[in-house]
C-alpha cells in the first residue's frame, strides 16, 4: 500500500456554522469567553478606515464648472490664421474629447502667446486671453 492509495473510511463532514442567527444567543455555541468566542473589538474595525481627514467628503467637493480648460498656445500650434474655433472644431482636431457622451464646456486661458487672427465662438474665455486674441486681430463672439 502506498500513500496515494489511501482513502478515508468515513465521509467528509462540514463544520457547523455558528453565530448566523437562530436560537443560540450570546456566544452562539462557541464556548465561554476567550478569543474565538467573542467578536473582534470595535477598535480593530476603526483602525481599518483611512486616516486621511475628510475622506468621506471627497465626492462633495465642488468640481470646476468648466470640464475642459487649455491655453492659447494650443490654438497657436493647431490652427491657421482666419479659422473659426468652436467646441465642435476642437473635438474634430482632438484637442478636447466628449465626457460621458456629451460635449464639454470649454474655457480658454491666456497662457502662451498668439499671433494668428482667430474667430472664437461658443467657448468661455478669460480676460487675458480675450485681450491677446484681439491684439492679434481675432474676434470673440
Amino acid at each position: 500500500m502506498q500513500l496515494h492509495e489511501l482513502k478515508p473510511i468515513h465521509k467528509f463532514k462540514k463544520p457547523k456554522r455558528i453565530g448566523r442567527g437562530g436560537k443560540r444567543g450570546g456566544p452562539s455555541g462557541r464556548g465561554v469567553q476567550g478569543k474565538t468566542a467573542s467578536p473582534p473589538p470595535i477598535r480593530e474595525l476603526i483602525k481599518r478606515y483611512p486616516k486621511l481627514r475628510g475622506y468621506r467628503m471627497k465626492s462633495q467637493i465642488p468640481k470646476s464648472k468648466f470640464q475642459t480648460i487649455f491655453n492659447l498656445d494650443v490654438l497657436e500650434r493647431k490652427f491657421n490664421s482666419g479659422e473659426k474655433i468652436t467646441p465642435e472644431v476642437l473635438l474634430e482636431k482632438k484637442i478636447i474629447s466628449k465626457i460621458k457622451g456629451r460635449m464639454p464646456q470649454v474655457k480658454i486661458l491666456g497662457g502662451g502667446e498668439i499671433t494668428k487672427a482667430l474667430t472664437i465662438e461658443g467657448c468661455q474665455i478669460s480676460k487675458s486671453a480675450k485681450e491677446k486674441i484681439k491684439k492679434a486681430g481675432g474676434t470673440v463672439k
